[in-house]
């Protein structure tokens, strides 16, 4: 039985997911063009750039959403925390098989920035950001992605690594450093000048 969902609705991602293992098609594609640009973003950045491989990874983590859609217990977790635990685990294993790859090399995704310089600034930042970001230890890595990409909260970050909120605070203290610091450099060669 389908319910009528409105795509502005206050209906909570649990609540989508229920009603989904429910058998409501409504629910499903409604939660999926909810969440699939935030987990495709997180894919492509934790795997360097390649928009093929998260466009994958997208849907595998999506699939393994709906799959468990019918057992899931409304409270226990949040959607998206359980939902980035797995894009992170399935994230780590493509980039462990693909070890010997140049992860810089790899192609940015075409750019649809308004102006041609504007685009070529902007993709001079994406690079810089990502092959900045590729440097950081992986925890690293994922506390800073979710927080300051993705605008996950710190407890979300915490459920998702399986660490404490502190814990979190401290690896995205230690990665913003880290950039900084790999980017110190480069600041009037990205066009921020010197202010």
């Amino acid at each position: 039985m389908d319910m009528a969902f409105d795509a502005n609705s206050d209906v909570t991602d649990d609540a989508l997911l229920v009603a989904y293992g429910n058998g409501d098609r409504e629910a499903a594609m409604l939660l999926t063009t909810r969440l699939t640009p935030r987990v495709l973003g997180f894919s492509a950045r934790m795997l360097g750039g390649d928009r093929a491989e998260a466009e994958d990874v997208t849907q595998e983590a999506m699939l393994r959403l709906w799959k468990i859609a019918p057992e899931w217990r409304q409270g226990e977790a949040k959607v998206t925390t359980w939902l980035f635990h797995v894009v992170r685990n399935l994230c780590t294993d493509r980039l462990r098989k693909r070890r010997g790859v140049d992860i810089d090399s790899i192609a940015e995704p075409a750019d649809d920035a308004p102006g041609a310089v504007q685009g070529l600034i902007d993709t001079d930042r994406a690079q810089a950001l990502q092959a900045a970001l590729n440097q950081l230890p992986e925890r690293q890595r994922v506390a800073v992605t979710l927080r300051h990409l993705d605008g996950a909260t710190n407890p979300e970050i915490a459920a998702v690594l399986d660490i404490s909120v502190e814990a979190v605070e401290s690896l995205t203290a230690r990665g913003k450093r880290a950039l900084a610091a790999l980017l110190a450099g480069r600041r009037e060669e990205l066009g921020y000048g010197e202010d």
